[in-house]
């Protein structure tokens, strides 16, 4: 047994699973939290890792492909302090870590895991009920229906629609992307046989995301979504298009034209303003992410 207590969380090695516990500090994020202890089967993973810097470290694990319907679902975009294989260690504790990662790694060996990818989902991903509410809506998932309804900030053309509801049957895909500068994310629902090119935006089947804090926590409806789908090695999706970032969609005819990077600008200003105003956003908040727009004019 080997295991390692920081401020960021607590892995314990028990020779035929990995329990990962996030910790309770302050800068340990909501996803992480969100999602609690893992349970990890020691064949779900390829390697451990542990990389040392001046004041702190970072002890990685690395799943087979395929292992995890988070991983799969979020497509390596999730930032580090989201990612729940991936712990800061203390300097004090660089020698726990390492002494950790060679107990991973013998076991790996003795057990003769192999380190390729696997056609079904070894862990089960995020529990259901799950409801979560960011960007432009709210997305509920009960294991069997996705439901998504609008708020006050959703594009009217696309909230004309009402809310909707999704049976698992009938999604092909799922995908997730995180707001990246002043390109917004997603949470995108592929319809089997009704497939579209509208951006998140007018899309009724998306969810915007404009980069704030619950931002990531839509990465755990992706993951429990994608968890009872066809794992994608044992059956591809043939009927649905790959989709595509917003960047690289063509707007619907009824779509505004693609604005210039300042006037995209002054819109995130006035978006920023509106949520400060209804109380979305601290001040605090408000004011670090008005100095970073206009840090870009």
């Amino acid at each position: 047994m080997a295991e390692i207590i920081q401020k960021d969380g607590t892995w314990v090695f028990e020779g035929e699973a990995l329990r990962l516990t996030p910790g309770r500090d302050k800068n340990v994020s909501l996803l992480r939290k969100e999602l609690g202890e893992l349970a990890l089967p020691l064949h779900a993973l390829a390697g451990a890792s542990f990389e040392q810097g001046r004041k702190s470290g970072r002890l990685r694990l690395r799943l087979r492909d395929g292992a995890d319907p988070l991983l799969q679902a979020t497509g390596g975009k999730l930032a580090e302090t989201d990612d729940p294989y991936q712990l800061s260690v203390e300097s004090d504790r660089y020698g726990v870590a390492e002494y950790f990662v060679d107990e991973v790694r013998n076991a790996l060996l003795i057990d003769e895991v192999p380190s390729g990818a696997v056609d079904r989902y070894l862990l089960p991903g995020p529990a259901v009920p799950l409801s979560v509410s960011a960007g432009d809506g709210t997305a509920t998932f009960d294991g069997e229906h996705v439901r998504l309804e609008w708020n006050w900030k959703t594009e009217d053309a696309k909230a004309a629609a009402g809310a909707r509801s999704l049976a698992v049957g009938d999604i092909a895909a799922v995908e997730w992307h995180p707001a990246v500068g002043l390109e917004n994310g997603y949470l995108r629902f592929a319809v089997r046989h009704a497939p579209t090119k509208a951006p998140p935006k007018y899309d009724p089947n998306s969810v915007e995301l404009w980069g704030f804090k619950k931002d990531p926590l839509m990465a755990l409806v992706a993951a429990a979504v994608q968890a009872r789908l066809p794992h994608p090695a044992a059956a591809p999706v043939t009927d649905v298009p790959a989709q595509r970032r917003p960047t690289e969609i063509a707007a619907p005819d009824s779509a505004p034209p693609v604005e210039h990077d300042h006037d995209a600008q002054l819109r995130r200003l006035r978006e920023l303003g509106e949520l400060h105003q209804a109380g979305v956003l601290t001040d605090e908040e408000f004011t670090h992410a008005k100095q970073a727009v206009l840090r870009r004019m």
